[in-house]
């Protein structure tokens, strides 16, 4: 087994303690397991040249997430962004610690751990593709039930800020993606309001 297939199994064992399932081409995976493939899917698709880090910061992007629950927090816009901001460094140091374990050395990890801390996003390509590639497995996989559970306007607002983390090259893969009548009709208006 090469250290890469080690940080991957590694990454794989952890999320699939989650205690929360969910349902993926009609088989039951532990939730953020199930996040981790798709994202890993997305990547290969999006930017099928992408370097060893980028593709295990994809895989480690919301490792051991439910260890911070959003509860813990106030729930207002500032215990949201400091629940996120606590949700990447902690998946940053676990992933760091996996890869240690792997073999890899402290440049490599360093690189793995600025992807999924989201440095430099808008001028760092690394960083862009992976963010392109959460919004990408968002829109694609999670949209359609954030819709259900919150009005129009919500949806509309999380849209445009969604749109605006994306490069152009994010934004016509999204345009390729296949979206219930609904959900097509909200990111239309999202946008046009984007385009305002």
């Amino acid at each position: 087994m090469t250290r890469f297939e080690k940080a991957m199994e590694l990454i794989d064992q952890i999320n699939a303690e989650d205690p929360v399932k969910e349902i993926g081409n009609g088989k039951s995976f532990p939730k953020e397991l199930l996040y981790s493939l798709r994202m890993t899917k997305k990547l290969e698709d999006f930017a099928p040249e992408a370097s060893e880090h980028l593709k295990i910061a994809a895989r480690a992007q919301h490792i051991g997430r439910w260890r911070i629950q959003r509860s813990a927090y106030p729930m207002d816009r500032t215990g949201y962004l400091t629940w996120r901001e606590e949700l990447k460094k902690m998946h940053a140091e676990t992933a760091g610690n996996l890869l240690f374990e792997a073999g890899y050395e402290a440049e490599f990890i360093a690189k793995v751990k600025f992807l999924i801390r989201k440095k430099q996003l808008k001028t760092d390509l690394e960083t862009q593709t992976l963010e392109d590639v959460v919004c990408l497995v968002f829109l694609e996989n999670y949209l359609e039930e954030f819709t259900a559970k919150h009005d129009e306007e919500k949806v509309r607002d999380i849209l445009k800020k969604t749109w605006g983390k994306m490069s152009e090259k994010g934004h016509k893969a999204a345009l390729q993606l296949n979206f219930s009548p609904e959900c097509l009709r909200i990111i239309q208006e999202a946008l046009l309001q984007n385009n305002d």
